[in-house]
This record gives C-alpha cells, sequence and structure tokens, in this order.
C-alpha cells in the first residue's frame, strides 16, 4: 500500500466508512410496484447512518388537468353550454381535480410516513405541482439532497417496458447520486455489487460508495474496467479505403498504424489494468476485499454480458465517464447500461481522484522514442524527472508519453504533423481526390469457414466492421489467413441464464493475460514468454490464456532460462560463441 492512496482515503473518508453514505434521500412515490422497491431501498440506506432523513416526493399536474377540460368543453351536451352552467362546471372539475389530487399524493405520502415512524427514521413530505419530470428534476436540484431514489417504471408501464420516459428524463439532469430500481422483488443489498472504473473522478466516486456500502452489508465487491482493442484497427482500414495515395503519403498511414498498434493498442490494455490496480490500492485501504475482472469489448456491451453472467443486485458506474465534456449529461456507456441492465443502477456523481503520481504509475505508457529520451536526462535526476513528466501528463489527460512530452511538457498526443494532416485530409476529400481502396497486397486471405460464419451477419456495415476485428486478431496471432476461431469470438451471444460456457477449442488470451505479456520487453524475449505461456497452458489443459495461466508460463519461462545460463557458467563464464546471451539457444553456422 502507498502512503500517498493511504493518505488520500483517509483525509476522504474522514475516519468513517460513513462519509459515502447518504444522510439525505429524496424518493419520487406513485405507488407502483417500482416505487414502493425505492422506497424501500432508502430505508435501508437511511438505517446505514444515524440521523438520516428520507423525503417523500409525488409530483401531480393539476394545470395540466385543467387545459385539457377546457380543450373538451367543446363536446359537451347542449345543456353544459350555457354560459352560467359552464361557468359553473368549471369550478367543480377544478375543486374536484385540484383537491383530488393532492388527496392521492398525500395517500403516497402517508404510505411511506408510517413506514419510516415504524423504522425511527425521520420522514419530510414534498407534494410537487407541474410538469412531472421538471419538477421532480428541481426538487433534485434543490440543493436539499444528496441521493435520488426512483423506479425505473411507473404506472404507466406497459409489457416490454424497460425505463419510463420520466426516469429517463430526470436521471440525465440530476445532478447528484440517482439510484433508479429495476428489480422490484429484489433488495439492492441481495447480492454482489459491481463497480465499473475507467479512471474517472465519478467513477472512483462510486467505488468509495461500492465499498462503504459492501462494509455494512458483507456483501462481495467485484471491480470491472472495459477497454476496446479493436476500434482503431477498423477505424484506420475504413480510413484506408477512402485515401488517395497522395493523401495517405500526407497522412504517413503506416506511421500512424504503427503508433496505434504499437502503443495504443497494447497501451489501453495497461492502462484499464491499471485502473484496477488503483481500485484494488483503495479497496485494501479500507479493508474491504474487492475482486477485479479486464474485459475486452465495446465497453457497454463487455459490461452488459459480465452483468449478466454473475447477477449483482447493484451495478454502479461514473454518470459521466473520462471523456465528457462540460455540456455532456450523460455518458454513451452510462446510458446504454441504464437501459439495459437488470439490476439496480446507481448513477454516481460525487468524485474522488487518487493521488496523482500513484495513478500515473499504474495507468501511462511510454513510447519507445520518450523512454530513449529519458536516458539522456542524468541519473541523479532521473526518477524525479520521470515523475514529474508523470505528473504533468496525467494532468492534461495524457496516457501516452512522447518525446515531445518528455523534451517540453507541453506536447500533444499526437506527432507534430497529425493535426495539419487531418486538416489536409479534408480538404482532399471535399475535392473528391480520396477514391483509392486498399490494394490486393493488403488483404488477408479468408478460409472457407471464416467466411462462412462472416456472412451469417445480415448488416453489411457490422459484418465490414467484424471482419477487420478478425483480420486484427488473425495478425496478433501471427496467423497469415483468418480463420473460424479468429472470427467465432464476435459473433458469440450470451449464453442463456443457466448455460454454462463451452471451453474454446484453441487457446484464447484473456484481456488481462495479454496486458501482462505486454510488460515484457518487446522482441525475442516477449515471443519466447508467450511460447512458455501457450505450451504451459497446453500441458495443463487450460482452454484459455488467464491472468494465472500467464504468470505460470512466465515462472517456467524464467526456470528455464536460469537453468540454462547455470549450464552455460559451468563450462564457462560467457556464453558459447554465437549463442544468445540470454540462453535462448545457439546461432546456426
Amino acid at each position: 500500500m502507498t502512503p500517498q492512496v493511504s493518505l488520500a482515503v483517509a483525509e476522504e473518508s474522514q475516519s468513517s466508512l460513513g462519509a459515502r453514505l447518504y444522510r439525505r434521500i429524496l424518493v419520487a412515490l406513485d405507488s407502483s410496484d417500482h416505487a414502493n422497491a425505492a422506497m424501500r431501498s432508502a430505508t435501508e440506506l437511511a438505517g446505514l447512518i444515524d440521523a438520516p432523513v428520507i423525503t417523500g416526493t409525488h409530483v401531480y399536474a393539476a394545470r395540466l388537468h385543467d387545459m385539457r377540460f377546457r380543450q373538451m368543453e367543446g363536446g359537451l351536451p347542449e345543456q353544459f353550454r350555457q354560459e352560467e352552467e359552464l361557468e359553473r362546471q368549471r369550478d367543480v372539475h377544478d375543486d374536484l381535480i385540484t383537491r383530488g389530487l393532492s388527496i392521492i399524493t398525500d395517500s403516497y405520502l402517508d404510505r411511506a410516513a408510517t413506514e419510516c415512524g415504524r423504522l425511527g427514521i425521520s420522514f419530510k413530505r414534498s407534494s410537487l405541482e407541474g410538469k412531472n419530470y421538471r419538477a421532480l428534476t428541481r426538487e433534485t436540484n434543490s440543493g436539499a439532497y444528496d441521493l435520488l431514489i426512483m423506479g425505473a417504471l411507473g404506472l404507466g408501464a406497459i409489457q416490454g417496458s424497460r425505463l419510463g420516459t420520466v426516469c429517463k428524463r430526470v436521471a440525465r439532469r440530476s445532478v447528484i447520486d440517482t439510484l433508479v430500481i429495476k428489480e422490484p422483488g429484489r433488495p439492492i443489498k441481495e447480492g454482489s455489487i459491481v463497480v465499473a472504473v475507467d479512471g474517472s473522478a465519478k467513477a472512483y466516486g462510486g467505488l468509495l460508495t461500492a465499498l462503504s456500502l459492501a462494509k455494512h452489508w458483507q456483501v462481495p465487491v467485484k471491480v470491472i474496467a472495459a477497454f476496446d482493442p479493436y476500434y482503431h484497427y477498423v477505424a484506420f482500414n475504413r480510413i484506408a479505403g477512402v485515401l488517395s495515395e497522395e493523401a495517405g503519403k500526407v497522412f504517413k498511414f503506416k506511421e500512424q498504424e504503427k503508433l496505434h498498434e504499437e502503443i495504443i493498442d497494447s497501451g489501453l490494455a495497461k492502462i484499464y489494468d491499471g485502473h484496477l490496480a488503483v481500485a484494488r490500492s483503495i479497496a485494501e485501504d479500507f479493508g474491504v476485499a474487492i475482486e477485479t475482472e479486464l474485459l475486452a469489448g465495446k465497453a457497454h456491451d463487455a459490461i452488459e454480458k459480465y452483468v449478466r453472467k454473475v447477477k449483482p443486485s447493484l451495478l454502479i458506474i461514473g454518470k459521466l465517464g473520462i471523456h465528457a465534456d462540460d455540456e455532456l449529461d450523460i455518458g454513451g456507456n452510462s446510458e446504454h447500461l441504464l437501459e439495459n441492465v437488470d439490476c439496480a443502477v446507481l448513477l454516481s456523481m460525487r468524485e474522488y481522484q487518487p493521488e496523482i503520481d500513484v495513478v500515473s504509475g499504474v495507468t501511462t505508457s511510454w513510447t519507445h522514442e520518450a523512454e530513449a529520451r529519458m536516458e539522456r536526462v542524468p541519473s541523479f535526476v532521473r526518477n524525479m524527472a520521470r515523475m514529474a513528466i508523470m505528473r504533468y501528463a496525467q494532468e492534461h489527460g495524457h496516457t501516452v508519453i512522447t518525446r515531445k512530452i518528455v523534451d517540453e511538457a507541453t506536447a500533444q498526443l499526437m506527432p507534430n504533423h497529425a493535426e495539419q494532416a487531418m486538416g489536409e485530409i479534408v480538404a482532399a476529400y471535399d475535392a473528391g481526390e480520396l477514391k483509392r481502396k486498399p490494394g490486393a497486397e493488403d488483404a488477408m486471405r479468408w478460409s472457407k469457414e471464416a467466411v462462412a460464419l462472416l456472412l451469417t451477419v445480415e448488416d453489411l456495415s457490422v459484418r465490414g466492421n467484424l471482419s477487420m476485428r478478425a483480420e486484427k486478431k488473425a495478425r496478433q496471432g501471427k496467423s497469415v489467413e483468418v480463420e473460424a476461431r479468429h472470427i467465432q469470438p464476435f459473433l458469440d451471444t450470451e449464453a442463456p441464464d443457466n448455460s454454462q460456457p463451452t471451453t474454446p477449442a484453441e487457446l484464447h488470451w484473456q484481456a488481462a493475460a495479454l496486458a501482462r505479456l505486454m510488460r515484457v520487453p518487446e522482441g525475442f524475449m516477449r515471443d519466447r514468454c508467450k511460447q512458455s505461456i501457450e505450451s504451459y497452458a497446453r500441458q495443463n489443459s487450460h482452454g484459455e490464456v488467464t491472468l494465472e495461466v500467464a504468470e505460470n508460463g512466465l515462472k517456467m519461462a524464467r526456470g528455464e532460462m536460469e537453468k540454462t545460463v547455470k549450464g552455460q557458467s559451468g563450462q564457462d563464464s560467457k556464453p558459447a560463441q554465437g549463442g544468445c546471451p540470454f540462453g535462448f539457444g545457439k546461432k546456426k553456422q
């Protein structure tokens, strides 16, 4: 445990896990099953701290009913159209609607007040008149509350409904933590808590909330991070399809592709694995054991599949992610997950940012050029300079440190020519010059089985993206042909609830294992270690390479190296002439 994380968490928690719980809770009520479950969840959360206050609220629209009555007056029978009678009918309607809706609202709140009284929890009433989502949003954002709880569906729910319009609209506009209840019959403290982290302050704030709840409820916490290692490959190949030869040279397409392949794609795994490492450090300091898993794929899709698999009772996500701007109301992944997962969802707006030095150490990648540039820094100040550069990069949103950042600490992530080149590409496209398609030399061969699987995808745009993802997977495995095993993972759908996933026939690398391999120096060392890991996996009948399998394979590789070195040292203090200095065989004569 690093001192920085310990100090930061200690200051954040104020020596008490209760600092991350909710004292002022607002609950939206309408007597629906989901709203009743929301009230139960409110009492469960309130029971974790001293002197909590629950406020029940209901919005009624008397003015809307009054307007509708006036619009329908033209259809009244003749005897009701006399002015005196019409005015009397208006007064009667206004009185009935206003008093009637008020009585209904009071009934909703009375029921909640009775339950809070039974539990000894302070209860306040809030009757609101107006447009439902607008009035509820205004009350939520009044500054009087720490948490809003509402049901995913209300009294207007129909077959197939997943999220009501009021819930959607309020969730988007809420500036406080918002808990949406989606399983009325299941308490939120019944199962595990899943937390998705992406390095954002709101995600880490949600993690602290999860740790506080888990400490009280004694439930498991599972922390996940998801990244998409195939997106850049698809995007670059789409660009290649429209670039003219001249534009391709200006853009330096091959160099850009190499930058993404060597730095961004492999660096993403390290970055997101680093988010999990930070989460483990925070959890350790809180004294809460957590499970972590790195997921590969489109973020919301990978998380949805994971949630369906582990069936938690609560998913906690940052309402806004690491790439949010000031005008965004909800992140795209958060919006998808709120709509599609079955369990309760807590959209976190509370923020917590661990010490920059700690985060930088596990989430920042360096280019080879940047590492080489650091060798020119005097050794006695190198560590200090390295830390200062990482801090600067983290503060400015850089996850990949280039030579320019090392030299000036002001450069952008892209090489200098990239921004100008992108402008020239746009101009060339507008001029109709981007017409070249990839040549035959750029295409990979496909097996008949792989082609047959690809043709099962009817949507042509999806088929094109999946084909390029499969090609990248084939190239990663150093295959000269796309085989069925390369396309199959992108076609697999989630197994039914009670089914067990089958073991893949071929070795498949989990994202965490791949991230571990990337820490081995590139070149023959990494290739040799990859061979040892896969050899270990096959010897022990493992269908896929997990992080544990990778670590065991690396141990085997180190053992082989030590044996070879010892064997050579018995004959001579130097390796045999023409042999590898690390003992991985001799050069052929």
